[in-house]
């Protein structure tokens, strides 16, 4: 069952950055305990990548919004000079899986920036839910795979999480660069 009529994106404003990077690092927690049993370390991820992400140039910030609701959020790093963006953060809080929601709320992402040429995103190898979601839901491609031996050159590994160093790259080529 897909509820698109009742999903929107409303921008994150500063004083909503405690509850948005909270209930973040919530829904992520969720995977690495459900592979990896408990977890006694740190938020997920940890609040300096998050602060680096919303305060990147060309970031946008936003909740997705059900019936009025808060039930995610999205990140998004906008280059206009070459629209080759990346999906930075992503997610649905548990309470609302399984109702379309993400879908939804992704495609109000690519509504909101249709000059996009190719979206870009990266989630742990583990993530069996949000590699499903990409690949079968949202049109992405797998590209590349990061591990110790190929490290992504844009962020360090994150070891100190189990399996963070194991990385897949997700690519999206949008409808306007498949029509050039």
């Amino acid at each position: 069952m897909e509820e698109t009529r009742m999903v929107v994106l409303e921008t994150a404003e500063k004083e909503d950055m405690g509850e948005f990077i909270e209930k973040l690092q919530e829904a992520f927690a969720v995977a690495v305990v459900e592979n990896f049993g408990s977890w006694e370390g740190g938020p997920i991820p940890a609040d300096e990548d998050i602060w680096q992400s919303v305060n990147a140039p060309g970031a946008a910030v936003f909740h997705i919004l059900y019936e009025g609701k808060r039930v995610g959020g999205v990140v998004v790093s906008i280059h206009p000079d070459t629209n080759h963006n990346s999906l930075e953060f992503f997610f649905i809080s548990p309470e609302y899986h399984s109702r379309g929601l993400g879908r939804a709320a992704w495609r109000a992402v690519e509504e909101r920036y249709p000059d996009t040429l190719v979206w870009e995103t990266v989630t742990p190898y583990f993530e069996i839910r949000n590699i499903h979601f990409y690949v079968n839901k949202c049109g992405f491609h797998i590209v590349e795979f990061y591990n110790p031996g190929h490290k992504d050159p844009h962020t360090p590994m994150e070891e100190e999480i189990p399996g963070g160093e194991l990385l897949f790259r997700f690519e999206k080529e949008m409808g306007i660069l498949q029509n050039r």
